[in-house]
Formats: structure tokens, sequence, C-alpha cells
């Protein structure tokens, strides 16, 4: 039998071939003694093709998947007649309650349901047919958000500036991380404004803070799969102090900032199609705060759920729930206060909606 040639092998596979056997050991030699009637050894079918691995080129990289994906990694094989595949992870068995294998006659499939952070390491595919292998690796990560800055402070406060420090997470998710997000509240809003995103440093700087607030601070960590889901809050707050300036009060008038409801944005005529929800926006100056009331048809609309009234810093507005016909008509906002009243009106058709034929 003539010595086995490696065959050419495909990009992430290796070909090992074993040591060859002479000619004259293929077949056994009878011993002295022995006669016809003695067993013969079972002689391996030949091989017709080398086995050789087709690995993807999307695994030829590390594959990346986030907690709880499934990995589903189908890998074309060749060998003839059918070899034997293998699968090890960091060079040890696979762990069969969690990882299932099915091989095929010219494929191999890895399949995991819900992968968890302890399934990434490097996974080998070994293909054996005879004194002949081939092998590929696949490197899997599998990964998650990571955990939030262990702290934050406040270092120093002056002028229209506040520095801050905090330290990086315990836990980054498996993966390195891609920056910090710093954001910024006042006390009078509590709304919260990013001031920095993917900044990569431990500290910071943070500027243009208005004169006269108080600002909390907070950091998320972020990597591949997004920020962290917390992020600590400062325990002190930056207090922007205005300039020492002595005012003379004498002869100072306190004014009078009451005014009665005055609307500074009318309500606009609008149509709408049937099932598609509306909403109706005017604005409102007053002091004191006045009451919004909303009509329609002169009926007042309050506390009926086909309709959501908000108002938010002078802005009032009226969400119309899937509209039908008869949702249509003259809807009125009414603010009123301890110094009068105002309305503004408008009118909504509704129409229905006739599908293209």
């Amino acid at each position: 039998m003539e010595a086995a040639t490696a065959p050419e092998v495909a990009s992430g596979s290796k070909l090992k071939v074993k040591e060859a056997i002479p000619a004259d050991a293929e077949r056994p030699q009878t011993p002295p003694g022995q006669g016809a009637g003695c067993p013969t050894p079972q002689l391996l079918p030949p091989i017709e093709e080398h086995p050789k691995i087709w690995l993807p080129r999307a695994l030829r990289q590390t594959y990346i998947r986030k907690v709880g994906d499934t990995v589903n990694l189908l890998i074309p094989f060749q060998g003839k007649p059918k070899p034997q595949a293998t699968w090890t992870h960091n060079g040890c068995a696979l762990d069969t309650s969690r990882v299932s294998v099915r091989n095929g006659e010219q494929d191999s499939i890895l399949f995991i349901r819900e992968a968890q952070r302890a399934d990434s390491g490097r996974y080998q595919l070994r293909v054996q047919l005879g004194g002949l292998e081939a092998t590929a690796t696949v490197d899997i990560l599998v990964i998650e958000r990571p955990g939030p800055p262990q702290s934050i402070k406040l270092v120093d406060v002056w002028g229209f500036n506040a520095t801050l420090e905090w330290t990086p997470p315990q836990d980054t998710g498996n993966t390195a991380l891609l920056g910090y997000t710093v954001q910024k509240a006042d006390t009078k809003s509590g709304l919260w404004f990013t001031v920095l995103e993917r900044y990569h440093r431990t500290s910071c700087i943070v500027s243009d803070l208005i004169v006269g607030n108080s600002y909390a601070f907070r950091v998320f960590a972020e990597n591949q799969c997004g920020l962290s889901e917390t992020a600590p809050i400062t325990a002190d707050l930056a207090h922007i102090q205005k300039a020492a300036t002595i005012y003379k009060t004498k002869g100072f008038a306190q004014r009078d900032f009451s005014e009665a409801p005055k609307f500074t944005q009318p309500l606009a005529d609008c149509t709408t199609v049937t099932g598609y929800d509306t909403q109706l926006f005017c604005c409102v100056r007053a002091s004191p705060r006045p009451k919004i009331i909303w009509l329609k048809n002169k009926m007042d609309i309050q506390g009926n759920p086909k309709y959501r009234a908000l108002t938010h810093l002078g802005i009032c507005s009226l969400e119309i729930r899937k509209p039908g016909p008869f949702d249509g008509g003259i809807y009125t906002c009414k603010a009123v206060n301890p110094l009068g009243e105002a309305s503004v009106d408008c009118r909504v058709d509704v129409k229905e909606n006739i599908p293209n034929k």
C-alpha cells in the first residue's frame, strides 16, 4: 500500500497523519504452527477521501454572543468513509447537560440553547479517519452588560465647574469596556442629561453649570452589550454659588407676578383618520398655576378614558385615543385661576380610513 499524502486543508483546520505502516506489515504473517483454521484479522476499508474541515469565514474570528442567546454552529467536513467527529471545550470533554452535538455525514452541529458566560472558551472539532485527522478551533465569547462603577465622588466645585472621580466596575461583562457615560441633573427639574459618552478615564471635569443651581451626577459603564443597568450617584450636591453682591433694598417695590390665564399658543384645527391617535396642543401662561379643563362640544370630558390630558410647564396636551366618527367636533381648553379664566377652541374632523384598492 502506498503511503498516504496530506491533502489541501481548509482554512482554520489542520490535518495530522499518523505513522505509516510498512507494506510488509499490512497483512499479519502466520506464525509457525498455526494452520489455515486460525482467524484472519479484519482489514479496515480503504480511505477514498481524506478528512478535511471547511471552517466558515464568520467562525475564523472570535464568535461573540450575549448571555441567553442561542449558539448554533454548523461546520461542514469531508471524508470517505464517514469519519469520526468529536468536540472538546478548552481541551476537555463537553458538558452534555448544556451542550449538544449532532454529527451528520458531512457536517457537525454544536448547539447551546441559552448561552452562559461559562460557555466561553476554545472549542475544537477533530475529524478522524483511520490514521488521518483534521482539526479546527472556534473561539466563543459570551458577554453581558457590565456592572456599575463601584463609587463616584464629587471632588471639587469652583466657578461653573465640578470635578468627579469614580472607580471601575468589578464586573466588565466578560469583555472590554467601551467607556463611561456621565450624566448630570439639577435639583429643580430632576431630569438627567448626558455630559460625556464613551469617556475612557475615571475622572472628569463637568463645565458650563448654571449659577444658583445644585447638581447631582451619576456614571454608567458601557461595553458591547450596552450601558450598565444601574449607576452610582454622588452623595454630595454641587452648589454653584452666586457671586457675593450687596443690594440696596431701600425704595424697592415688590413686583406682583400674579396674572390671569392667557393662551400664548392656541389650538389648531386638524383632520384625523379613524383609528389613529390624535393629539391637540396649546400653551398657557398664568400665575398662580391655573386649573386646566378640557371640553368637547361644551361637555366636560375630564376622567373619560377615551382621552388623556397632560400639562407640563404651561404646555397643555390632549390625546384622543383611536378616534371614531363620533369623536369629531369642537374641542375647548379652558384655564382657570383666582384672577380669571381663558379658553381656546379648535375643530377636529375624523375621516374614515379607506384602504387603497
